[in-house]
């Protein structure tokens, strides 16, 4: 390979005291001489944290990729960025994914890496990473974490979108506490993200629907010696992509975004889909907006039976064939032509693919539901957008009118839901401010508020329930999310009073508060921000700086790239 093809001989090919300097010092590592003659240097970056449970198997998989690199003749070096545990983080992962994100950029662009692997699982690592990388515009692949073996629990398949059920049966007394908590076990038995097609899950198929990731990245569990024997290919296949100058850009052009669209749609995948999806757009400069999920995702119908939207579990779709398979099915509707990261199109990847399991995997003809992907709501309540999941949602409640029940902010709601005093019924709609990109701050997974007791106890499984927030990709009901503009900076949401009428009409994609227009006008002169205390560190570059929902809650300084070039190099 020749030396200006390298990126890193910009460190190591350099003579006198800054050669010297870049090459003493990695050599301290026992590294010999001729790992920096003309070997491309393999960044590996790693979200590996005993704080991030669902990214704990990741040395083994770093070695797996370390083990590629080798065979291929490049020159493997890991690299730590800051991890989200989506379990662990307060107040939410969400509030740290562009700091995660700027972690990941500067540390690619400041290091002599010719490529990158990116080792990303829990929900905000993968968005994270990849808007950093593409900010950088290197070679680069993903190789995800792949789900935990589905749980076992009383002879009974459970994942993420049971604990739901289960809390609102422990609520209810039809689950002890010792039940409960043998539950946790049973749930998470084996390393991995989340079973069910959850966020995590979602940006794993994200991202091989993108083409950044090898086939079968999405599905392959992470406790399969699959997933080591993918991390190895992609070693290899990195040390290629550097020989052919295969840049970010190549990949992810327009059609291949309408692509991830086309497909989240086929998977019932997460509502943050849109969210992390518009801000990587924004990295790599492909014009995208919030009107492109609703028209790209009307004519796809529901085609893989995972939970939370069917039955089953990630596990399970991988041994029907995979993200492939799902995309076989789907190929006419596909832009077949678009590169992928291991130099073939997408339509060259599934080619041979096959279902083996028509309980996991439908046809257009035969779909397990009619309507997937995500409906895109305008109206005077969001008149930026908010979005919802029709195939998690209940059907007779996509047509609904009914009177708010308002919780200003979060501490409000955990203090009320469950007060036996709570003016609330079947029909009302559940109203929460205060819990967007700027008002929690971080926008927080708190969108599908839990059933009030009282109405759990009556037999109520789902009503309407709207917010500036958003929701776990593994819940699941009637749950309008993404209000835009939100609550704190004077959105409509801000003016819902207990009693309004709202009207949800998905069918028309709308979302109305019937109040008239100049008493709107009146509340909202009364309106005052709320201060929530922030008036340091990152938090208050967050509040300061943080885009809306419908453009993907980045931060405004950061849409765009600088490149990969180094504007000051010397010692």
């Amino acid at each position: 390979m020749e030396d200006k093809q390298l990126r890193s001989r910009q460190w190591f090919g350099r003579k006198g005291k800054d050669g010297f300097i870049y090459r003493a010092w990695m050599k301290n590592q026992g590294f010999p001489d001729h790992l920096f003659e003309g070997k491309p240097i393999i960044g590996i970056c790693n979200t590996y944290s005993e704080l991030t449970p669902c990214n704990a198997h990741f040395p083994a998989l770093a070695e797996a990729v370390k083990r590629g690199v080798w065979e291929a003749g490049g020159f493997p070096l890991e690299f730590p960025v800051m991890s989200l545990g989506e379990c662990t983080l307060k107040p939410t992962a969400m509030l740290f994914r562009n700091l995660a994100s700027m972690d990941v950029e500067e540390s690619i662009r400041a290091n002599p890496l010719d490529g990158v692997i990116l080792l990303c699982g829990c929900d905000k690592t993968t968005p994270s990473l990849v808007m950093g990388a593409c900010s950088v515009n290197i070679p680069t692949m993903v190789v995800s974490g792949g789900p935990m073996l589905a749980g076992r629990f009383k002879g009974k398949k459970i994942g993420t979108s049971d604990l739901w059920r289960f809390v609102e049966d422990h609520k209810t007394g039809k689950m002890s506490q010792e039940e409960f908590v043998a539950a946790e076990a049973a749930m998470a038995r084996s390393p991995g993200h989340c079973a069910p097609m959850g966020t995590a899950s979602t940006m794993a198929a994200m991202v091989e629907s993108l083409g950044l990731a090898l086939p079968d990245n999405a599905t392959i569990p992470a406790a399969d010696s699959r997933r080591k024997r993918l991390a190895h290919l992609a070693g290899i296949r990195m040390v290629e992509m550097i020989k052919e100058n295969v840049l970010m850009t190549d990949i992810l052009t327009r059609e291949a975004f309408e692509n991830a669209i086309m497909v989240n749609a086929a998977l019932g995948g997460s509502t943050n889909f849109i969210i992390h999806l518009l801000a990587i757009a924004g990295r790599i400069g492909v014009e995208l907006n919030i009107a492109d999920f609703d028209r790209l995702s009307a004519k796809i119908p529901l085609l893989a039976n995972v939970q939370p939207s069917g039955e089953h579990f990630v596990e399970d779709l991988f041994y029907a064939g995979g993200l492939p398979a799902v995309m076989k099915e789907m190929e006419q509707f596909l832009h077949k032509d678009q590169l992928t990261v291991n130099g073939k199109t997408i339509g060259e990847n599934i080619s041979k693919a096959e279902c083996c399991d028509r309980n996991l995997i439908g046809t257009l003809e035969a779909p397990f539901k009619p309507d997937s992907g995500i409906a895109v709501l305008k109206g005077n309540l969001c008149p930026d957008g908010a979005v919802l999941k029709p195939s998690a949602a209940t059907p007779r409640l996509m047509t609904h009118t009914g009177k708010a029940v308002v919780f200003e902010n979060i501490d409000d709601l955990k203090a009320r839901i469950d007060d036996p005093n709570l003016d609330i019924d079947e029909d009302s709609v559940m109203v929460l401010k205060n819990v967007g990109p700027k008002g929690y701050p971080g926008m927080p997974e708190v969108g599908n508020m839990q059933i009030p007791e009282k109405l759990l106890k009556k037999g109520v499984k789902d009503m309407v329930r709207i917010s500036d927030g958003r929701m776990s990709g593994t819940g699941y009901g009637t749950v309008v999310l993404h209000i835009s503009p939100e609550a704190a900076v004077g959105g409509n949401l801000a003016l819902v009073q207990n009693g309004d009428l709202i009207r949800l009409d998905v069918p028309n994609r709308s979302l109305d508060l019937l109040v008239e227009p100049t008493v709107l006008e009146q509340r909202r002169m009364a309106f005052e921000s709320e201060n929530l205390g922030y008036n340091r560190g990152y938090a208050k570059l967050f509040i300061e700086h943080v885009n809306q929902a419908h453009e993907g809650v980045d931060f405004d300084f950061l849409k765009g790239s600088s490149g990969s070039v180094v504007k000051r190099d010397s010692h």
